[in-house]
């Protein structure tokens, strides 16, 4: 399983877990209290939820595939965690039928907007069940890191009409459901009651740098790494980011 702390995995969560340990750290913080309760919906094997109980803190990931927190559960008991990480089956349209509404000091909705039939109440979902103080720490695909990524393939008609469709999908064979950009990502989170604290490009160049590059040349790991966090928050490269990542609070 990857974790966002080895290195090669790093390329694609970095950003988004140093984000989150900041922002767990002061809401820890804010809270006077060293362990948080951590709503993780969609965590799928557990890739964000086993490094954040490796913090110390408590975690329910929410997800619709059983085989999937059967893998969650073996990876947090490897990870000597398993008393602080709770597997549950559900998603974001009926998340109150399985946790408390109100109940966590954070939640991370990480790739799950893409999938949901309305974004907007899936989001207000995810707002629901934050404490009166509370951090959302929202993930989705980016339209413009799909149109680049399909130009630069040689896919012109795909690029562009991922670029016009409504759910910036390139074609027939797309499979993500739906893309964002920052603006319209921002907009669902204060559409819900919270205030956006900052807005991450994620993969700006690692999905489009060649594997061999990174693996054989020297250093070359270290330094897309370092390239990949100075222009995470540069609002000019949100626009071409794969993913984006938005931080928002509640209180």
């Amino acid at each position: 399983m990857s974790d966002p702390l080895r290195p090669r995995a790093s390329l694609r969560t970095a950003v988004v877990w140093e984000v989150l340990k900041d922002a767990l750290e002061r809401r820890a913080a804010a809270a006077g209290r060293d362990v948080l309760d951590v709503l993780d919906t969609g965590g799928g094997t557990g890739n964000f939820a086993v490094p954040v109980a490796r913090l110390g803190h408590r975690v329910t990931v929410v997800d619709p595939s059983p085989n999937a927190l059967f893998a969650l559960e073996r990876r947090a008991a490897e990870a000597g965690v398993a008393d602080r990480v709770r597997a549950v089956q559900g998603d974001a349209h009926g998340l109150f039928d399985v946790v408390e509404r109100g109940g966590f000091d954070a939640v991370l909705c990480h790739g799950v907007l893409e999938y949901v039939d309305e974004p907007a109440e899936g989001v207000r979902n995810v707002v629901a069940a934050l404490r009166e103080s509370g951090t959302l720490s929202l993930l989705a695909a980016g339209l413009g890191g799909a149109v680049l990524a399909r130009a630069l393939a040689g896919h012109f008609t795909e690029a562009h009409q991922a670029l016009t469709d409504p759910a910036g999908r390139w074609g027939e064979g797309d499979p993500v459901p739906r893309r964002f950009t920052a603006d319209q990502l921002s907009g669902l989170v204060t559409g819900a009651g919270l205030q956006v604290g900052a807005v991450h490009g994620v993969r700006v160049f690692a999905d489009l740098v060649p594997g061999v590059l990174v693996d054989t040349e020297p250093g070359a790991m270290e330094a897309l790494l370092k390239l990949e966090a100075a222009a995470a928050e540069q609002p000019a490269f949100h626009s071409v980011a794969t993913q984006l990542h938005v931080l928002a609070e509640r209180g």
